[in-house]
């Protein structure tokens, strides 16, 4: 057969080319299965998250001057008072610790030098601690070799609270008419401190506040209190409308306080019955369903219509009305 003059070569055996290691990663596997929980496409993820985000809203504290809150990354969980002045205020005002931790040699001035002497007649463990853990309690704020650790307020139910207080008077162990404070929207601690404080002197049974965007009994919160926190409980509601429904279907009558108010201070006629005085934030003011669920909105009369009031100082001048007007009965 005719080959066209090309000579056929045959092919030469020796070495081939092989892979060189390019697929020991894929013979290596992926490593251990993950857990179920830190799967993103598992039901078990999800229901990690919203357990997360659950636990998170239990504890809504605010973070307010020279106190520090817990982070991720394992840090404490409880609340802290960081420094010297911030200490020696929060032990004068005679708010609950759980332990003073006091720097390993430190610098001693009239301030520290108070601080262990308030919190050994209060009988507050003290506990020396190195600078590093002293950084990793406060997360890296400044403590000046001082910090008050807080223990979480053990918050009561809003509806368990304001059933409570009605059994006993129509009983006759309560002589006052249930007098409760609910707050919508407020977030400063101060202003929580200061409200718990007017409760206190006008003889009121309790503070309500959201579970959700709301302030929480903080380090800031108990000082401004003046220690009134210690007398007046603090009731957490999960959904401060559906709380606000219960309330009226106890008989207790619901008071939002507001500028533009059907009805003026003076002329309030349901003073002598038991009552919830709602109180908004100063920027919006009551929100709309909760205004919507008050039986009465209240207006304290003032000289200037461009002046407007603090939420404490609202709440203050309307507890002394009722208290005026239960007095008088």
């Amino acid at each position: 057969m005719a080959n066209n003059g090309r000579r056929s070569v045959k092919a030469k055996k020796g070495p081939t080319i092989g892979t060189g290691g390019h697929g020991r990663k894929a013979l290596e596997g992926k490593g251990p299965t993950p857990k179920a929980e830190d799967r993103p496409y598992h039901k078990a993820h999800k229901a990690k998250q919203l357990s997360e985000r659950s636990a998170a809203k239990r504890n809504p504290g605010a973070r307010s001057a020279g106190a520090a809150k817990s982070g991720p990354k394992g840090r404490a969980t409880e609340e802290v008072v960081t420094g010297r002045n911030s200490v020696v205020e929060a032990l004068r005002a005679g708010i609950p610790a759980k332990a003073l931790h006091v720097a390993i040699r430190i610098e001693m001035d009239d301030r520290v030098k108070e601080s262990l002497k308030l919190a050994a007649e209060r009988g507050i463990p003290l506990m020396e601690t190195g600078k590093p853990e002293l950084d990793r309690m406060t997360d890296d704020a400044v403590h000046q070799g001082l910090v008050l650790q807080i223990p979480p307020y053990d918050y009561q139910d809003a509806y368990e609270l304001a059933e409570e207080t009605v059994d006993k008077w129509k009983k006759g162990h309560v002589s006052n008419a249930p007098l409760f404070v609910a707050l919508d929207g407020i977030t400063d601690p101060r202003n929580l401190g200061a409200i718990i404080r007017s409760v206190s002197a006008f003889s009121g049974h309790g503070v309500i506040v959201p579970e959700r965007r709301s302030v929480g009994v903080t380090a800031s919160a108990w000082k401004t209190s003046a220690g009134a926190a210690v007398r007046v409980p603090v009731a957490r509601a999960s959904n401060l409308n559906n709380a606000l429904k219960q309330f009226k279907n106890m008989g207790i009558f619901v008071l939002g306080l507001d500028g533009d108010g059907d009805v003026s201070l003076p002329d309030l006629t349901l003073a002598t019955e038991p009552v919830c005085i709602v109180v908004g934030s100063e920027g919006k003011g009551l929100s709309r369903l909760v205004r919507e669920n008050c039986d009465q909105i209240v207006s304290i009369p003032i000289d200037s219509a461009m002046e407007s009031l603090n939420a404490s100082m609202a709440v203050g001048i309307s507890l002394y009305e009722v208290s005026r007007q239960r007095a008088a009965r």
